[in-house]
């Protein structure tokens, strides 16, 4: 990507489908905040059906870990008919969305065996973060900030192990778990997609419902859901909204309902809020996603096996949605 082109860019439209949509969703807040570009997020099972404005200043990046979901490829086409920049992330190498692409950023994950993509919404996160920082390098508008935000990045190997070395805490929970029918999970800012994706994990591998909601909202519908019946999952690491998703756990819990907070290590004062903490290590804000998904992704699979489902292969579902 040539500074001239990337200069030339006013807009990137991210299409994606499933767990890539939400981690799409992710990228928006990358993007923006670090290359200064105004992001779009479609589904890209939706998005050739409403004769979407672009031309050729836009970008259109497409997001998927087996390169041949079918609405994906077809939001692509769609995009190249209309003169975009394509580009494309993908795992699986050689597939139809990297070969089709002007530009690609490959994963390198490996193969995902599971059905439900774990590995691949993490790594499809951390590409679009560094793809905005090459964006602001090649648009000129670097700073030391940006630097900082390398090194962060340099820090998530530790931050992943580490919080993964939590799993018992996060089985002995799903224990006390298993038994309920619905969840609601609450985020906000960048991690109101990861509540998204927590409770899509939930319902893929376990066959709970579960709704993933901008905590808020909560007060526009779904509070009325909300009783000892439903317990509330909430996303409540110290960050900038922190107070505001301590005032949804407080709504919650005068609701009867029973609170999960992730959290960040050292908070004590949630845990008088909540029933039960997960917490995760300190990580910059704009990463924190990364890091908030493990025990999700960690809580759906332990969830999952107390209730005797096939993990690798739930029902109903296909690593790759190859037809419409």
């Amino acid at each position: 990507l040539s500074e001239e082109k990337a200069r030339k860019i006013d807009r990137v439209v991210t299409v994606a489908c499933g767990t890539s949509y939400y981690s799409g969703l992710v990228g928006k807040f990358f993007i923006e905040h670090l290359a200064r570009l105004r992001v779009e997020v479609d589904y890209g099972s939706e998005y050739r059906y409403r004769d979407p404005i672009i031309d050729d200043r836009t970008a259109v990046l497409a997001i998927t870990q087996s390169g041949e979901t079918v609405d994906t490829l077809a939001a692509m086409e769609e995009a190249r008919d209309k003169g975009a920049l394509l580009w494309s992330i993908v795992n699986a190498i050689g597939s139809q969305a990297m070969r089709i692409a002007d530009g690609y950023i490959t994963m390198n994950a490996g193969p995902e065996i599971g059905v439900a993509s774990t590995k691949a919404f993490t790594a499809s996160i951390v590409d679009q973060y560094l793809l905005a920082l090459y964006l602001a390098q090649q648009r000129g508008i670097w700073t030391p900030d940006h630097e900082q935000r390398v090194q962060d990045a340099a820090r998530l190997p530790d931050l992943v192990g580490r919080t993964l070395e939590r799993s018992a805490q996060v089985e002995e929970l799903a224990g006390l778990l298993h038994h309920y029918t619905n969840f609601l999970y609450l985020g906000r800012g960048i991690n109101y997609p990861i509540a998204l994706e927590g409770a899509l994990k939930l319902k893929e591998i376990s066959y709970i419902h579960a709704e993933g909601y901008p905590a808020g909202e909560m007060k526009h519908g779904p509070i009325a859901l909300i009783d000892e019946s439903m317990p509330v999952l909430a996303i409540a690491l110290k960050d900038t909204v922190y107070d505001k998703m301590i005032s949804q756990i407080e709504q919650a819990k005068a609701r009867n309902a029973v609170v999960i907070a992730v959290a960040t290590d050292g908070d004590s004062f949630i845990a008088s809020k909540a029933d039960h903490v997960l917490y995760v290590p300190e990580t910059p804000e704009l990463l924190s996603p990364v890091i908030a998904v493990l025990p999700l992704q960690m809580l759906a699979y332990y969830v999952a096996v107390r209730r005797g489902a096939d993990v690798d292969q739930p029902r109903n579902l296909a690593k790759s949605v190859t037809v419409e």
